[in-house]
């Protein structure tokens, strides 16, 4: 079959690779119909996620059909069935499923000693994500083996279009949980730093969710433009604005009520001075990530608000404003999303026209043009917000 394979930094190519076999008893294996390049995948693709592979299959936002399943797979899904598929990958069963928390599930990394060694304990296995995170390949590619399938994959019936159900891999409820992480009361105003498409559809979350007003940051004018038209968010443009002094500003001076990072670990900054040096911080690898909108964040929200953090972090930072953030009572929640949890409340809200995901995408390219893919997302061209793939 073909893939998507990571081959160095910043070097991808589409390859003839073995086609995916069943290895546990409730494994399944996808025919993908659609997949999708995420913001996090660029992490991949720059080097800043560790224990990769030459070889290794990226991807982890997916859907398809199932053409072969194990025998041990529960819960109804048979051989023929339109599937999405979460990207935490997750067996339903250990303390961490039970309570919801499947992206912490306790039995799918099976390179939990490499992760506990990096970050404590380990997170779930990922699809596509490094061998820090199991090793599983991804979605990417015409075939993949979906593990735990009967936890992981959510039967689809035939009159939604993959593009109004593919963000339920990932994308969509991320976003959606970064806004319920706020605890959004009617009347909130909520700042989102990011307007890519989770940071999107946190905002088109946040009002779903009673805030009274959303207000995303971003620099590059179509996202923005986007963001305004589909979710009706005001914007800040931070390479024209002081991000600080506006958010007072439209706020009467008390801040927003919830900050939701939705950049992560490569964030930019309209200071050269902070930006040149995170990157000589990173250079020398004594700091692995660039924290600006974490940090804005803090500095932004309201005494006693909350800050929500889902943009992807590998490592260590630098500069955290801690006196900010403890002399003023805040409380950060994060975490990778828990996309079980929230597949079929969102699946439902997408039937009843609550929301119609399919407004981020820009591309669709098939799976031989999916470096270019890459590429135009990467360096923000042909106003590129999400690449879908066709394999």
């Amino acid at each position: 079959m073909l893939a998507n394979c990571w081959i160095a930094p910043n070097s991808l190519a589409v390859e003839d690779v073995p086609d995916p076999q069943i290895l546990n008893p409730r494994d399944a294996i996808l025919r993908i119909t659609s997949s999708a390049i995420c913001g996090s995948d660029l992490h991949l693709l720059d080097g800043f996620i560790p224990a990769m592979r030459k070889g290794d299959i990226l991807g982890h936002e997916f859907m398809g059909e199932i053409v072969e399943l194990g025998q041990g797979v529960r819960d109804g899904l048979s051989v023929g069935d339109r599937v999405v598929v979460g990207f935490p990958i997750a067996c339903g069963d250990c303390i961490s499923c039970q309570r919801g928390l499947y992206s912490v599930c306790e039995n799918s990394n099976p390179n939990a000693a490499i992760a506990e060694t990096a970050m404590g304990h380990s997170p779930a296995g990922i699809f596509g994500y490094s061998h820090l995170l199991g090793g599983y390949a991804g979605g990417q590619a015409q075939y993949v083996r979906v593990p735990f399938a009967d936890v992981g994959a959510l039967k689809i019936e035939d009159d939604l279009p993959d593009e109004k159900v593919l963000f339920l891999s990932d994308v969509l409820p991320t976003g959606y949980m970064a806004a319920e992480m706020c605890d959004i009361e009617r009347g909130d105003i909520i700042a989102i730093w990011g307007a890519g498409p989770v940071g999107q559809f946190a905002a088109a979350s946040a009002f779903l969710l009673g805030a009274e007003r959303v207000i995303v940051i971003d620099r590059y004018p179509y996202r923005l433009r986007m963001v305004r038209e589909n979710t009706g968010a005001e914007t800040i443009n931070y390479e024209e604005s002081d991000v600080l002094d506006a958010l007072r500003e439209m706020t009467v001076g008390r801040g927003p009520d919830g900050c939701i990072d939705a950049v992560g670990m490569e964030g930019h900054h309209a200071s050269a001075a902070l930006h040149a040096y995170d990157r000589a911080k990173q250079a020398a690898k004594v700091e692995t990530d660039r924290p600006h909108a974490l940090r804005e964040a803090v500095l932004a929200c309201r005494n006693g608000g909350t800050i929500s953090a889902v943009g992807a972090y590998g490592g260590f930072i630098d500069k955290f404003p801690m006196g900010s953030f403890m002399n003023r009572s805040l409380t950060m929640r994060s975490g990778q999303a828990h996309v079980q949890r929230y597949m079929r409340p969102l699946l439902e809200r997408i039937r009843k026209g609550e929301i119609d995901p399919s407004f981020i995408i820009t591309h669709t390219m098939r799976l031989d043009d999916t470096p270019h893919g890459y590429d135009i997302f990467k360096n923000k061209q042909e106003e590129c917000v999400k690449v879908v793939l066709k394999p």
